[in-house]
């Protein structure tokens, strides 16, 4: 019954031509002296049951198609359905498809950097234990505070915090993002003296080969979390003392190519094509013991938003080259 009356309603317009129709041709016999009356009405009795078959016909192809669409679907799989018989109601289904499709695959998406955020807060909350409980230790020790030591833990805290902010704020990234020519080598600078405990800590020199009349075009503050993070790992990674961390960076007439190049134990060649997947530490990773496997992932979506290509490569016990390639606007 609700189908009959969904078509009622459709087909409203369509009775109001019918009757005008049927108005317009009893103005014609009337103007004509109504003269031939019994064809007057037959012409209207044609009228009528031609009108009525053509709906019935109408009715019986889209039947199936109004008793669907009739009743609340229960779940989203109603909308893959093959009811249509009409060319119309089928172009309808097949849009209806599409959009369930696109609909999974945004549910699925979205399931997924839901995931992927649970993920990462369990594992910055277990990592983020560790500072914790070194620096409640040291509080408990008799004796004065340790200040190198308590500095150290105070900088895992704070990269840990940061980590975890950046990756907040990446969901948001258009909305937060400003893109300006910016001189690379004061970038670079800052970043270092920024990380110069950890330099000093680890026994790793910095060096700087950058000309300063090199400008890029990128944003200021997500691009110093890329070089730290580079940097970063460079450092965590370098187990020997006296090594350096070289950072230059090339002109040529597509932009500019920042080299960021480490004399570290490098990246086994198995792991080299996932470092940048989310959560993936690697062999290097479980050395450390430190790794959230989201440094290198973060550092690779921001250059994707940002229009920077990353590229990586490694040679175990050589060390790892992180390139950063700034195309001109």
């Amino acid at each position: 019954m609700e189908a009959f009356k969904l078509f009622v309603k459709d087909h409203v317009m369509f009775f109001f031509f019918e009757l005008f129709v049927a108005c317009f041709i009893l103005l014609l016999y009337w103007l004509d002296g109504f003269r031939n009356t019994s064809t007057m009405i037959y012409t209207l009795i044609i009228t009528v049951v031609l009108t009525l078959t053509f709906l019935c016909m109408r009715y019986i192809m889209r039947q199936s198609f109004y008793k669907k669409i009739a009743q609340l679907p229960k779940s989203m799989d109603d909308a893959l359905q093959n009811n249509a018989k009409t060319a119309e109601h089928e172009r309808v289904e097949t849009y209806m498809h599409e959009l369930y499709r696109i609909y999974q695959l945004e549910a699925q998406e979205l399931y997924a950097k839901q995931n992927r955020h649970l993920q990462f807060m369990n594992q910055w909350v277990h990592q983020m234990k560790t500072p914790l409980s070194v620096m409640e230790m040291m509080l408990q020790e008799d004796g004065p505070l340790d200040k190198k030591s308590t500095r150290e833990e105070m900088e895992r805290l704070k990269h840990g915090l940061e980590m975890v902010l950046m990756n907040a704020r990446l969901d948001t990234f258009e909305e937060d993002m400003k893109i300006e020519q910016m001189p690379l080598k004061q970038i670079i600078t800052e970043v270092v003296n920024q990380h110069k405990r950890l330099f000093i800590s680890n026994h790793v020199f910095p060096s700087i080969d950058v000309d300063e009349s090199i400008e890029v075009p990128t944003d200021l503050k997500w691009i110093k979390f890329i070089i730290g993070q580079f940097l970063t790992n460079a450092v965590k990674y370098t187990f020997d003392d006296g090594k350096k961390v070289y950072m230059t960076a090339e002109k040529s007439d597509d932009g500019v190519a920042m080299k960021i190049r480490d004399e570290g134990i490098g990246i086994p060649a198995n792991d080299l094509k996932r470092v940048t997947k989310a959560f993936f530490t690697g062999e290097n990773g479980r050395k450390s013991g430190e790794s959230t496997g989201m440094g290198l992932y973060l550092a690779k979506e921001i250059c994707t938003k940002l229009g920077h290509k990353m590229e990586i490569e490694s040679e175990v016990n050589q060390g790892t080259t992180v390139t950063i390639h700034f195309k001109y606007s």
